[in-house]
């Protein structure tokens, strides 16, 4: 295993992982690991990513938590049909906890899994890039 420290403009540290000869910029340190560990791990090695939203349709293919007037949902966008986003995988988000910790470490106190479901965009407040695994049990 090797490590490696690339300072930039001012006081900045960045790290990297390669795994499998993949590279992840903006990270400094080297960890190699096996296909099987990359696979099981791969979903969460996207934070901090930058998702760049010029129209609706951005967002087809994508995870979210969506925050709207009266309840909270994650899911994966498949496509939108005209003011509503069809997503899979979705989950009813009863308690979402701590936001800053749902969001940062995908830890929910309280998930009903609902399969496929709309969400009406003019209900939505706002909405967060899920970088997580999608919740599937019930708790």
């Amino acid at each position: 295993m090797g490590v490696g420290v690339g300072i930039g403009a001012g006081v900045g540290v960045g790290v990297g992982v390669l795994l499998n000869k993949k590279e992840m910029v903006k990270m400094g340190k080297t960890i190699t690991v096996s296909d099987e560990t990359f696979e099981l791990i791969k979903d969460q090695l996207k934070e901090g990513e930058q998702i760049d939203v010029a129209e609706l349709d951005d967002l087809i293919g994508k995870k979210f938590f969506f925050r709207t007037v009266t309840y909270h949902l994650t899911g994966k966008v498949e496509k939108r049909i005209g003011k509503f986003l069809e997503l899979s995988k979705a989950a009813w988000i009863a308690d979402s906890g701590r936001f800053m910790d749902a969001i940062k470490s995908g830890k929910l106190n309280e998930v009903e899994p609902v399969g496929q479901a709309w969400v009406n965009l003019e209900s939505v407040t706002d909405f967060f890039p899920w970088n997580h695994k999608l919740p599937k049990d019930q708790k």
